[in-house]
């Protein structure tokens, strides 16, 4: 059973087009000999591809250059890898406020030498949250769209006493240390870049309509700020040092708490339920990681439920295992019209069983109650049996093991976000953390943390990742139905691969992208360990996938000859923007190599 970690009672007991390449290079240089030559990304739409450098002693790869470097800074005043995770979550919540922060959730895995530890600061549903949340008057589901701005969509954050958890078990720098590149960076200012000024510029108008959030983030003409643009965050300094001062207990009472209330029950058309004792009654998880076997040889570490991530990656690539007959899985440096077939296939079966099944568990039971059901030898070879040489387009779910409650299957609904970060410190510890507040921007709100100062952090809109729709036609529950407390269903997958034969650690990766973060992760594990590709031109590799739907394509990735052998097989095809964000450290002889997304702004440094 996952349990309350045993220090955390009430909160207030808690004490203690691409960017310049010129940019990227001083950012860097303290970690990395050189800049090299850096070809650009493979979609053109975030920072250059770093170089393949090889780190021996220690290494971070994150979504943004400045968080990057935090982390590096305290694993070379002799912190932990958990002490770096801190100070790079503190960063992205100033540098990549869009995608996550101290407002939002995050699921961490941790090695520290002789254990796997699973901490979950997943956000939870107020205690006002019923079923009905997301139904309009005559009973009909929200459209995402309105559903997701304002207080309705927030749920309580856990990111922040989550990482206090884990940094009071695993920290070696003193706590308040880890907040002090993100407070003199919240003071000095940062550049807004051109990744950052798109996200921005997309959700113009959302933003115009949140008072505090249009201040901070729009100029005096109501447009974004421009690239390079010097922006300041006095509120968020302010935030964090109490946190660093007073620990977790700042943030979940006092100024801090009924600001973030306050934001969520006063929002003028979407108001929310979260009070002050939904804040002050948040317990971060300790639940039990799930470790799955992988091609004999890997020993594949994952979260488990309310994360449906795990379960869904080691799904697909166990079913891809059980096929005969797949072949090559690259054709011409891209993956093989025959090998996506298989692989999107084994995804429609595992989305099915995602939809049907996966839950918080606190809440609702496994099947046989026991996820490892989902990942059995037998019954994955029972679904392998289900790919055809033509499509099925649209998969059921499969009967693992005895249902202990009647289950609706949850009918698709967008999901975003997220960043994600892969530390290896010198002790050759490990984190591999996904991080989110779900929707680009989230809730749109911004809470400056009662300080009456510009700037703050972002709240999410976590809710959302619920089902809309509480129950199906027969008046069957949907298992990831809003409740009262509960955790939304995830799709972050953040993961750690060991070499089954001795125990070493092999590999930190995951990636930000909703539902998509399954196959972006998927993909990165295959293609490296299955495939033998290094990190950066796994991570570099086109994006594909199916939600149980059309089969998804990165849009202009891949020739016309691979869409029409795709199509004599049955696919409906979809050309999409698929922006992953993958963040991957790989051991090879000598040390580490990273992967970092082109995507999006991600480095990886070290030493």
């Amino acid at each position: 059973m996952p349990r309350a970690l045993p220090w955390a009672g009430a909160a207030r007991r808690w004490r203690g087009g691409v960017q310049r390449r010129a940019l990227l290079c001083v950012l860097v240089a303290a970690a990395l000999a050189g800049c090299g030559t850096w070809p650009s990304g493979p979609s053109g739409a975030g920072a250059s591809t770093p170089p393949r450098a090889t780190f021996s002693r220690m290494a971070v790869a994150a979504a943004h250059p400045l968080a990057a470097q935090a982390g590096l800074q305290m694993l070379r005043e002799g912190g932990s890898a958990v002490d770096a995770a801190v100070a790079v979550q503190m960063v992205l919540t100033l540098v990549e406020p869009q995608a996550s922060g101290i407002g939002g959730g995050a699921f961490l895995l941790t090695w520290d030498g002789r254990r796997v530890q699973a901490f979950d600061g997943r956000e939870r549903a107020p205690g006002a949250a019923g079923e009905a949340l997301f139904l309009r008057p005559d009973g009909s589901p929200m459209a995402f769209a309105e559903a997701v701005v304002g207080g309705r969509s927030v749920g309580v954050p856990g990111a922040v006493a989550m990482l206090q958890a884990a940094q009071r078990q695993h920290g070696r720098l003193p706590w308040g240390r880890l907040f002090e590149p993100a407070i003199r960076l919240a003071e000095e200012g940062f550049d807004v870049t051109p990744y950052l000024h798109r996200q921005l510029v997309q959700e113009k108008a959302t933003l115009q309509a949140q008072p505090r959030a249009a201040a901070y983030w729009l100029g005096p003409d109501g447009e974004p700020w421009p690239v390079g643009h010097r922006l300041r965050n006095p509120a968020l300094a302010q935030v964090l040092r109490g946190i660093a001062r007073d620990g977790a207990a700042a943030f979940y009472e006092g100024p801090v708490a009924v600001d973030i209330v306050a934001q969520v029950q006063g929002h003028p058309v979407n108001p929310g339920g979260m009070t002050l004792a939904d804040l002050d009654g948040y317990l971060p998880r300790e639940r039990a990681p799930m470790c799955t076997l992988w091609r004999v040889r890997y020993r594949v570490c994952g979260f488990p439920p309310p994360s449906s991530g795990h379960l869904a990656v080691m799904q697909m690539l166990g079913m891809l295992e059980r096929l005969p007959n797949v072949g090559e899985p690259l054709q011409q440096g891209l993956p093989a019209p025959a090998w996506l077939h298989a692989y999107t296939e084994a995804a429609r079966l595992a989305f099915a069983d995602r939809a049907a099944y996966v839950a918080d568990p606190d809440y609702v039971p496994a099947p046989g109650n026991d996820w490892n059901t989902l990942l059995d030898g037998n019954y994955l070879r029972r679904r392998a049996a289900l790919v055809k040489p033509v499509s099925m387009r649209t998969a059921q779910p499969g009967q693992p093991g005895p249902l202990p409650q009647a289950q609706a299957p949850q009918a698709e609904q967008p999901e975003y976000g997220t960043s994600h970060v892969s530390i290896v410190d010198a002790q050759g510890r490990a984190v591999s953390m996904t991080t989110t507040i779900e929707a680009v921007w989230g809730s749109r709100l911004l809470s400056d943390g009662g300080t009456g100062l510009p700037g703050g952090f972002m709240l999410n809109n976590e809710l959302t990742d619920f089902s809309f729709a509480p129950r199906d036609a027969q008046g069957r529950p949907v298992a990831n139905r809003v409740q009262p407390g509960k955790r939304p269903r995830s799709s972050m997958s953040p993961t750690l691969v060991f070499d089954a034969r001795d125990g070493r650690l092999l590999m930190s990766l995951g990636s930000p992208g909703g539902a998509a973060i399954i196959h972006y992760t998927a993909k990165t594990l295959f293609f490296t360990l299955g495939a033998g590709l290094a990190p950066q031109a796994a991570v570099e590799l086109p994006n594909f996938g199916s939600m149980n739907g059309p089969t998804l394509l990165e849009q202009g990735r891949f020739p016309a000859a691979t869409l029409q052998a795709l199509r004599e097989r049955g696919h409906e095809l979809s050309e999409v923007a698929l922006d992953s964000g993958i963040q991957a450290l790989l051991r090879v002889p000598g040390g580490w190599v990273g992967g970092a997304d082109p995507r999006r702004e991600g480095v990886v440094v070290g030493e």
